[in-house]
């Protein structure tokens, strides 16, 4: 192996040893030679069996290689004579390096040479040839990267115009590299960008095998893989077009995209060439469906475009470097003499000939001839190209102040080389450098193009990508248009996943093959194709199957909106209402013995105690707070049990009317204050809401359901909330006890019967209230308690005041003194009548006993009314106060006893 490679290496030595025989296509002198290196061909014949070094031939004329060296030359012409060089000019060869490495490596090496053997002459001689400082091409990157190595050596300053390989910015292997275009993550890059802004994720490549070709596809492939985007196939076809496999790739790249329906964009870094090739593979129908996207290799090629104006190869999206203004190399094309001295250079002599051949002019015709060269210009490599160019004539410009750049031996190339990196030059009033990697990067433009129908059109740049901002910017809205009507075009292997769905990829299969599935319940998704589904706070929110969007779980309580709520308030107002009207009604008779047998001010009191308990019901309504929630219990709680404590007292009364014992009659009459009972009363009450409120006070919470959050009052501490019920349902059992008895008292004046209806309803309503509190749950919880409290309410209401207010209103000759005293000897006669006696029953201790209490009741009943001489008489009917005997014995006393059986 060792042998094989030093035998490679002689060889390669003798083979550049041969550069002596390479002369430029054309040329011109000036202070500062610089030289052009252009694809003129588009290859060479290279024979497999050589015997001894010699030079490869050059095959196929490129027009667009032509051009780009004119324009080289229009450049260097344009800038001679400009304040930029300081009165030098600028001299020029051009050679051709026929689309192969191995021809560009024997023209760096004759360049080379040259400058070795100027430094190994003594500093006087004169005779050695004059050294290329600059070096502008190659085009390819597969070029540029051989050219670069060799130049390196001598640290010769090479700028490029066209070759983008991503390798070529690494300073460390190519420190004399330096180039007017972008380097290729750029474009792909913004090719990526292309396809994620029309939603194409199911994409083809085609490339070559070479540097450029191989470094482009895996600087897409990665920014790809990023974005999302698929490659459903890549293809990469030989770089050489002598590679007999050339036509069996092309037919495989063919079949590939045939057999690939769903991909109908395809992304392209071949070269045009390649492309002509596949064009022609393809049929009609499939070209016309599909996009391609053109790399900066072939966007702009001529060949393509005039080789494919008879067939539709559907849409190309190109993109290229950035362009100027070419109407002044036009301009430079259209006088240009081509049998002056330029056109006596082997390159235009090629190409007159050529020329003549096919289209049989003659050479005085010039005309047609320059008309092609215009036909042929590449707009994006005449602008980098004269970058290149205005970059030397600045660089040599600044670096020829300080020494005489005239004289031989006086400017070295690394010279030149420092001046390039460390300043700026400018080109149509505006200012360039180059970058850190020896780059100009300024972007890409696009272009659209279709063919067919015997014509083939580029159109003009319809927008710009910025690398800086990583956007395309649109001339105007016509151009826009233009690239949105490309999103009808689908280039997808699965439908788009919609929000509420997520992507689900089976194993081994591409990701952007994939199905979609809804997202579960209380998850969601909110953009297309999305990967995974989001998960909601579920305290917050919630979303059902298939959800874009969560939802924000609304707050749920026994809302002022509610029509249950807004009867419930009704009848509170009622009540309220109600309340003051009786309370109007009672103070207006407040001298009338209804009023004054119910109480007087204590019935004040207890209609007052019932506007609190009906204004306690408000606060179950609406959102609760933590000052509402213990606010509502409490004032329910007190304004209650000063409800029943006035009952109470008015119950005690009705018990001290039948406590017959007159020792512990006398003791509970001094006992019975009643604004000290209900005080008392009361204040228990206050004592153990206090310590409800200071130890485990109710407060507001939250409770998370499926689609809502339940706001309500937790009651800190159910055992304090029960005990406050069951004090008052202790006091309401007590009323009921002393009403109980005193049932059977006169009709119309009788409370005892009223107070005991009311306190059973109270009783039925907390009673049902305990289980159904405890198994219900949900914002109707508190309307629960809020029925309770009403029907309490109104039955306190209802017993004790309504039948008082009928007297009052419709039975005014009952509410009197006399028909209470009436009444009242009515009612003696039918208790007494109830005794049966006989002469022996009579004297019978324990009738008398019956009697005796029945009287007592009258005369407590009697007590109500005013001091009158009536209410004294009937007073006289307390036992206690007039001999028992006598009065049954008097023929004038309704006692009177009969000897036979008499009713009193």
């Amino acid at each position: 192996m060792a042998h094989l490679g030093s035998v490679f290496y002689l060889w390669l030595i003798l083979a550049l040893g041969g550069a002596s025989m390479v002369s430029p296509g054309a040329s011109a002198p000036g202070d500062i030679l610089i030289a052009g290196l252009f694809p003129v061909h588009e290859g060479v014949e290279k024979n497999t069996n050589l015997s001894h070094p010699e030079p490869y031939k050059c095959v196929k004329f490129r027009k667009e290689g032509l051009t780009n060296a004119l324009a080289m030359v229009h450049a260097v012409e344009s800038l001679n004579g400009s304040p930029v060089l300081g009165g030098l000019t600028l001299g020029y060869h051009l050679y051709d390096s026929c689309s192969d490495v191995s021809t560009a490596l024997q023209v760096t090496q004759a360049l080379v040479d040259v400058i070795i053997d100027c430094w190994t002459e003594p500093t006087t001689d004169t005779s050695c040839s004059q050294p290329v400082m600059a070096v502008i091409g190659a085009t390819s990157s597969e070029v540029s990267i051989a050219v670069a190595r060799q130049l390196t050596l001598e640290l010769i300053p090479q700028i490029s115009y066209a070759s983008s390989a991503i390798i070529l910015s690494d300073k460390n292997r190519f420190p004399a590299f330096m180039r007017t275009v972008p380097n290729d993550n750029y474009q792909t890059r913004a090719m990526v960008k292309l396809l994620k802004d029309n939603d194409w994720n199911w994409v083809g490549m085609v490339s070559t095998d070479g540097d450029y070709g191989r470094s482009a596809l895996d600087s897409f492939m990665a920014e790809a893989a990023d974005a999302g985007i698929c490659i459903a196939f890549k293809e990469i076809l030989p770089d050489i077009f002598s590679n007999e496999s050339i036509m069996e790739k092309i037919n495989k790249t063919a079949k590939s995209i045939l057999s690939t329906q769903k991909v109908n964009v395809i992304i392209s870094f071949a070269k045009p060439l390649h492309m002509i090739y596949l064009f022609n593979a393809l049929d009609e129908e499939t070209l016309n469906k599909k996009v391609w996207v053109a790399s900066d290799g072939w966007s702009t090629s001529r060949d393509v475009i005039d080789k494919m104006k008879d067939k539709n190869i559907g849409t190309v999206v190109g993109f290229t470097f950035k362009r100027g203004d070419i109407l002044p190399f036009h301009d430079f094309l259209s006088t240009l003499n081509i049998t002056g001295s330029l056109g006596n250079s082997s390159f235009m002599r090629e190409f007159s000939s050529l020329q003549n051949q096919s289209r049989h002019y003659s050479p005085a015709q010039t005309g047609p001839l320059t008309d092609v060269l215009i036909n042929s210009t590449q707009p994006d490599a005449v602008f980098s190209i004269h970058m290149a160019v205005s970059a030397i004539a600045h660089a040599v410009g600044r670096l020829c102040t300080t020494k005489d750049c005239r004289a031989p031996k006086r400017v070295e190339p690394w010279e030149l080389l420092q001046e390039l990196e460390e300043s700026e030059f400018q080109m149509d009033g505006k200012n360039y450098a180059f970058d850190s990697n020896g780059d100009v990067n300024l972007g890409y433009d696009i272009t659209l193009w279709r063919s067919g129908q015997g014509a083939a059109q580029i159109d003009n740049v319809v927008a710009e990508y910025s690398p800086q901002t990583h956007s395309f910017n649109f001339r105007s809205k016509s151009t826009r248009k233009k690239l949105q009507e490309l999103q009808g075009v689908e280039s997808k292997c699965a439908p788009t996943c919609q929000p509420g769905q997520v992507k689900r990829t089976a194993e081994g299969q591409h990701t952007c093959c994939y199905s979609c599935v809804n997202c579960t319940e209380n998850h969601f998704s909110n953009g297309t194709d999305m990967d995974q589904c989001f998960r909601c706070d579920k305290e917050t929110e919630w979303a059902t199957v298939g959800s874009s969007s969560c939802t924000v779980k609304t707050l749920e309580f026994f809302s002022w909106q509610d029509h249950f709520a807004a009867v419930l308030l009704l009848l509170a107002s009622a009540g309220v209402l109600l309340s003051f009207l009786i309370s109007a009604l009672f103070l207006w008779y407040r001298n009338t013995p209804v009023v004054k047998a119910a109480g007087g001010p204590i019935s004040q009191l207890l209609l007052f105690s019932l506007v609190g308990s009906y204004v306690s019901t408000v606060l179950f309504v609406g959102q609760p707070t933590n000052l509402q929630c213990q606010v509502r219990q409490v004032l329910f709680g007190l304004s209650f049990t000063w409800c029943v404590a006035c009952i109470l007292v008015k119950s005690l009364k009705i018990l001290l009317a039948f406590h017959f014992n007159p020792g512990l009659q006398a003791a509970l009459r001094k006992l019975y204050q009643p604004y000290w009972v209900i005080g008392v009363c009361v204040g228990l009450q206050v004592l153990l809401c206090t310590l409800w409120l200071v130890l485990s006070s109710p407060q507001e919470k939250r409770v998370s359901l499926e689609t809502s959050i339940l706001v309500e009052c937790d009651e800190g501490s159910y055992v304090a909330f029960g005990v406050m019920l069951v004090y008052i349902a202790v006091l309401a059992l007590v009323c009921f006890g002393c009403a109980f008895k005193g049932r059977k008292l006169p009709e119309n004046y009788n409370e005892a019967k009223f107070i005991t209806f009311s306190m059973l309803i109270y009783f039925i309503t907390w009673v049902i209230f305990g289980p159904v509190y405890v198994t219900t749950s949900g914002k109707y919880l508190p309307a629960v308690e809020m029925v309770v409290i009403l029907i309490s309410n109104y039955g306190i209401l209802s017993c004790n005041f309504f039948p008082k207010c009928y007297v009052m209103l419709f039975r005014k000759q009952a509410n009197t003194k006399d028909a209470f005293l009436q009444d009242i000897y009515a009612y003696t006669s039918r208790q007494s009548g109830k005794i049966k006696m006989d002469g022996s029953v009579c004297g019978n201790s324990l009738t008398q006993g019956k009697l005796r209490d029945s009287l007592h009741s009258v005369s407590t009943l009697c007590s109500h009314l005013p001091e009158t001489p009536e209410r004294e008489r009937a007073l006289k009917l307390n036992v206690s106060e007039k001999s028992f005997s006598a009065l049954v014995q008097d023929p004038a006393s309704p006692l009177f006893c009969r000897r036979r059986n008499a009713s009193i």
